[in-house]
């Protein structure tokens, strides 16, 4: 079954639950998404610092001008699609959510069993440790170092697709059941329909003014080459996966006149860092969730410009599984924008509901990025 149709099924599960079910049942639920939560923030370090740490090491082995100006590129991307995200849902979301619904910690009812795990390190640590190392191993090209990151990888990317993936439905009903029970849901899943479409319509600016741009520099019509990426797009839809996407992603950049060896380089490696749909997203998520907790302080624009240039670093951790981005990012949120646990669960809810539509703007801006490197290579 689809990922979102079990986090749909898992809201009106709790919901239903949190009205109607006896305190017990409730509370149940609540004990599993305080353990759940638990775990989350426990594994978050180690997302950033394997996934970061092997992307760099892997990243440093590459040298040359078009590695450079493709990260640079994807970067700068990422950190405008951020910034204008913030724009638009500042001046949006507020104003349709007049009464804000407390999501903060402390309810009527308590889970029955409470257990902290505390994580080995802190995420900026984790966010350190990783560029040293990962810088380090590129340049001493240290095999064992290497070996063991892309490991730890793989078996952190196993615990989120095989853990914490199946398990968010759960997660999310046992969030959805404490406000149903507290009577503070409906006014939250108003905001919910409001931010998913106005995510969804700034995805869509987005990728007109990447094919602006791009087309403007290639000389070529922007409307011709976004449509041509419009395989890429709603093969992404379908898979919520940019690595999965990359067959069809290659075949509609070469359509669009992009050299054979340009784009086998220059759309795998997109995939991993350029992450500007997510970005957008989780932008206007955290606005929405921080309208929704009274108690949370807006940022302002320059307050949310060093969060966004460590979202764009942090997306290079973000591994190639669905919601992969958002486990990225909720060290940035916890450490930076003083998240807490019933935050946390609001974002992952908000950001998974239209992960497939970030991840199609992701990997369609893969395109508008791979025109432009085209362009200034043969310059």
């Amino acid at each position: 079954m689809n990922l979102i149709v079990k986090l749909i099924i898992g809201i009106v599960a709790g919901i239903v639950l949190g009205l109607f079910a006896p305190d017990f049942f409730i509370r149940v639920l609540i004990t599993m998404k305080v353990l759940f939560g638990s775990f989350i923030g426990f594994i978050i370090p180690f997302i950033i610092l394997f996934f970061i740490a092997s992307g760099v090491a892997g990243l440093g082995k590459s040298s040359g001008k078009l590695v450079g100006m493709t990260v640079g590129t994807a970067y700068l991307s990422t950190i405008v699609a951020g910034l204008l995200a913030f724009l638009f849902a500042t001046a949006i979301i507020p104003n349709v959510a007049t009464e804000a619904t407390n999501v903060a910690e402390g309810t009527a009812l308590e889970p029955f069993l409470t257990i902290e795990i505390a994580p080995l390190m802190g995420v900026v640590t984790a966010l350190l440790t990783a560029f040293v190392f990962g810088i380090g191993v590129a340049k001493t090209n240290a095999e064992w170092l290497k070996k063991f990151f892309d490991e730890g990888k793989a078996i952190i990317e196993l615990v989120i697709s095989k853990i914490i993936i199946p398990l968010l439905p759960i997660y999310i009903a046992g969030i959805f059941a404490e406000m149903a029970s507290e009577g503070t849901v409906f006014e939250t899943l108003k905001v919910f329909g409001i931010v998913l479409l106005l995510a969804i319509v700034m995805h869509w600016i987005w990728l007109l003014i990447q094919y602006s741009v791009a087309g403007t520099v290639a000389r070529k019509n922007p409307f011709s080459l976004l449509k041509n990426m419009m395989p890429a797009y709603f093969t992404a839809v379908g898979t919520m996966s940019s690595a999965a996407t990359i067959p069809v992603t290659l075949r509609s950049v070469k359509r669009n006149g992009v050299k054979d060896n340009l784009a086998n380089f220059g759309v795998p490696l997109c995939a991993t860092i350029h992450l500007s749909g997510s970005v957008i997203t989780i932008i206007t998520c955290t606005i929405a969730v921080m309208v929704l907790s009274p108690e949370m302080v807006q940022p302002t624009f320059i307050e949310i410009i060093p969060v966004i240039l460590m979202l764009g670093l942090i997306m290079v951790a973000a591994p190639g599984v669905p919601g992969g981005a958002i486990m990225a990012a909720l060290g940035v949120l916890t450490s930076m924008l003083g998240f807490n646990e019933a935050a946390i669960g609001l974002m992952i809810a908000l950001y998974m509901a239209q992960d497939s539509f970030g991840t199609a703007t992701n990997v369609t801006g893969d395109g508008a990025v791979n025109i432009l490197i085209d362009r200034w290579s043969k310059q």
